[in-house]
This record gives C-alpha cells, sequence and structure tokens, in this order.
C-alpha cells in the first residue's frame, strides 16, 4: 500500500493526445509505506489528496503547495526514516517545478 512517487517527463510527438509518451527521470519508492502513512495522517489539503490504493499527478502549478506541505511534514516528524523520504519527494518536487515538460507521479498500489 506504499505510494511511490516518480518524476515523469512528459513528450507529445504531434498533435494528438495519443501520442503522449512518458519517461521516468526518477523515482522515491515507498517500500515501507512511510509516505503513505505521512498522507494518511496529514491534514494538509494536497498530501490529503493522495491515495494510497489511486494514482496523483501533479504539475509544476501544483509545486509550490507540495514542497510547502512536504516541509511541514518534515518539520513535524521526529522520525529520520521519515525526514529522509520527505527530503527525496522534496527533491523531486523541486526539480519537477523547475524541468519542462515533466510531472510527479505519485502511484499508489
Amino acid at each position: 500500500m506504499g505510494v511511490d512517487v516518480v518524476l515523469k517527463q512528459v513528450s507529445r510527438p504531434g498533435t494528438s493526445s495519443k501520442r503522449r509518451r512518458l519517461t521516468q527521470l526518477d523515482i522515491v519508492p515507498d517500500t515501507d509505506e512511510v509516505f503513505a502513512r505521512i498522507c494518511v495522517r496529514s491534514n494538509l489539503p494536497m498530501l490529503k489528496r493522495v491515495d494510497p490504493y489511486g494514482d496523483l499527478i501533479l504539475i509544476a502549478a501544483e509545486m509550490p503547495q507540495l514542497l510547502e506541505e512536504v516541509e511541514t511534514e518534515r518539520k513535524l516528524t521526529t522520525d529520520d526514516q521519515e525526514r529522509a523520504l520527505l527530503a527525496a519527494v522534496h527533491h523531486l518536487g523541486e526539480r519537477c517545478s523547475t524541468e519542462p515538460y515533466t510531472e510527479l507521479h505519485l502511484e499508489g498500489d
């Protein structure tokens, strides 16, 4: 029931949405379900939207809010594993906000 955080590059050769291709650039795997637990317990609006059983796709315009919420959760936790995972998610969020044609996919089981 983990939520993997995956940075993907979007390419659209031509104008058809059917030709949309995604290339995985980086991933923060949630093998121990740490990120899923953080999202479930969070009262912050964007993290609350994360579904451990579904997928959520975020674009660069949504990164400021995600980065702020991830940083808030990182400051609140005393668990080293959670802090490390949130730092890695924050890094992918920063990349998504600055690298063109990228999306951040939060992929539940």
